[in-house]
């Protein structure tokens, strides 16, 4: 019924491939994993947690090459808000971190997640990462 299309696109420049930079999917994935756990660095130092700040900024400055702008303003928010949010962050963290192999940010991601559900349920977890 359709006939294929035998001709170049008119709408494609020729060296339009050249025209911006690529990445490769790693880099990518590094930078979603990265801007994920700055977020979560951001919630965690809002809520206090400075060792917990501390292992998050390291890999933020592995994967950037550079240490991680530390979060200056407050929210105001409800602890409780913090950590559904940083439970949300931790577990976007994971997911991007398991993609990518990367065993010591997905650890860490899954521990921060485990330590938000603590907190949410009112406990306190000891020596979460």
């Amino acid at each position: 019924m359709y006939e294929p299309i035998r001709t170049k696109s008119v709408h494609r420049m020729a060296d339009d491939d050249h025209a911006y930079p690529h990445r490769s999917r790693e880099e990518e994935l590094d930078i979603q994993l990265a801007g994920h756990l700055a977020a979560l660095l951001a919630v965690t130092d809002e809520l206090g947690d400075t060792e917990a700040g501390e292992l998050i900024a390291r890999q933020v400055a592995r994967l950037r090459g550079a240490p991680p702008a530390r979060h200056a303003g407050l929210s105001g928010s409800p602890a409780r808000d913090l950590h559904h949010k940083a439970h949300a962050l931790a577990g976007r963290a994971l997911v991007v971190a398991a993609s990518r192999a990367d065993t010591a940010a997905a650890i860490l991601a899954a521990g921060r997640m485990d330590a938000h559900t603590a907190a949410l349920a009112g406990e306190t977890l000891v020596g979460a990462p």
